[in-house]
């Protein structure tokens, strides 16, 4: 039995309860044991490590709900392209710890091996942010989540969705109008499976279904790193959205849904969609539509800050960027529509290749519109909810696993604390620590 005392913490428990100052927190094995206000620890059996959390944040661990850890490079739409297995192999040999040479297909340019070690890579980065939960959405499958449960490289729980399902010459169709070869559909990266109708779209979900994905990602309007669609264009009849949410609902399991203008939005929650993810071009009747359904908005702001500034230098193109940017101005505004309307507002970064380094300046977009409690909550308790992972996440309380975050600072106070790695003095999944400089 390994015990570990968190003493003398400033707690933000994540409940929705007010902080505690001088809390005391009993992990044992991979579980919350205790939670102690007073600070008062009796007596505990065998060796005690006692962590001193005096002047610091104790909370849960953060979640992201909307991450792609197989986007190992920033442009996307390229990314399966253009690298020969010579380069690969030297790449290989100068990261002899990105050695997992198996699993995945990148679209264009890298081939499986290279993509499935990078993947590896961004993973441990995102844990070691403070991430130990998240949500991928596209690209990984179920072996990239076996390996992290095996504890075979370190990372962050993970959900995945396997392909994402979009119509042809939807966001999830990387082809430029130029081409005119089939679309990719193999093997696992960034790719979608292309399907029409609601006989096509119900056979690409129960293939993903049959790959032990942990939910199903629908595209239900066009995107900003698309090549061939605009921004606020519907994708998808509510008809064929609603039987992949018949298919996903078969078999106990949910649909996340792409989408930014009103009209994308309130078609995916007439189809039955429990998340929408962005929503930046949404307006009051899209805001309450998700409200009144008890869907979840999740959004992703600050993957459209990044792109803005660096996409150029990472060789995405004119006509993506201007995409980007006209999301980027209506950000704001699509999320004052969904808190005013009371939606569930989750947190998610969408971030791509090196720009994932930028993942927790989220939390201080967000503050522009939402109080600092309430983004902490967005990324902890409301994505537990939204994950169906209430019962095991998101909170500090006994009997939760022990993913938990010592903090210098008080994110109450600056929710940029997150943005430094150096403030993160503890970081514990599942009772594990992957770091501690206390």
């Amino acid at each position: 039995m390994a015990i570990t005392v968190f003493t003398s913490a400033f707690l933000i428990d994540c409940t929705g309860a007010d902080p505690v100052d001088g809390a005391a927190v009993v992990v044992e094995d991979e579980r919350i044991k205790d939670v102690l206000p007073h600070g008062k620890v009796g007596p505990l059996p065998g060796r005690v490590t006692t962590l001193d959390c005096h002047g610091k944040t104790l909370m849960p661990g953060l979640t992201d709900a909307h991450v792609h850890i197989c986007a190992v490079t920033e442009n996307i739409t390229d990314q399966h392209r253009y690298y020969p297995p010579s380069y690969v192999a030297a790449r290989a040999m100068r990261r002899a710890e990105e050695c997992l040479m198996q699993g995945t297909d990148q679209h264009r340019y890298y081939p499986p091996s290279y993509v499935a070690a990078r993947a590896m890579r961004r993973a441990e980065e995102c844990l070691m942010q403070g991430f130990t939960t998240v949500r991928d959405a596209g690209g990984a499958d179920y072996g990239f989540r076996l390996v992290l449960e095996e504890g075979h490289f370190p990372g962050p729980r993970l959900l995945v969705s396997g392909h994402y399902i979009s119509q042809t010459g939807g966001h999830g169709d990387k082809r430029r109008r130029a081409e005119w070869t089939e679309p990719v559909d193999c093997c696992m990266g960034m790719i979608g499976s292309i399907a029409d109708g609601e006989a096509e779209v119900r056979k690409a979900v129960r293939e993903q279904l049959r790959r032990d994905v942990d939910q199903i990602k629908i595209m239900a309007s066009g995107g900003a790193m698309s090549p061939s669609d605009e921004l606020d264009t519907t994708q998808y009849t509510v008809p064929e959205m609603r039987a992949a949410v018949e298919e996903a609902q078969a078999v106990g399991k949910y649909v996340l849904s792409h989408a930014y203008s009103d009209s994308a939005v309130r078609s995916a929650i007439a189809a039955g969609v429990r998340s929408i993810e962005h929503g930046n071009l949404i307006r009051e009747a899209a805001a309450k539509a998700i409200k009144d359904a008890g869907a979840f908005l999740v959004p992703t702001m600050v993957t459209y800050e990044a792109i803005y500034r660096e996409g150029k230098r990472y060789g995405i193109g004119d006509h993506q960027i201007a995409k980007i940017d006209l999301a980027r101005q209506q950000s704001v505004q699509g999320l004052t529509y969904a808190y005013k309307a009371g939606c569930q507002i989750g947190s998610g970064s969408d971030l791509l290749g090196d720009m994932m380094t930028q993942r927790a300046v989220e939390f201080e977009l967000k503050g522009q519109v939402m109080k600092p409690m309430e983004v902490l909550l967005s990324a902890t308790k409301v994505n537990a909810e939204l994950f169906r992972m209430a019962d095991r996440i998101g909170t500090v309380e006994p009997g939760k696993y022990a993913d938990l975050l010592v903090v210098e600072g008080n994110p109450l106070e600056n929710l940029r604390v997150f943005q430094k790695q150096d403030n993160l003095k503890v970081i514990m999944k599942g009772g594990h620590g992957y770091k501690q400089a206390l």
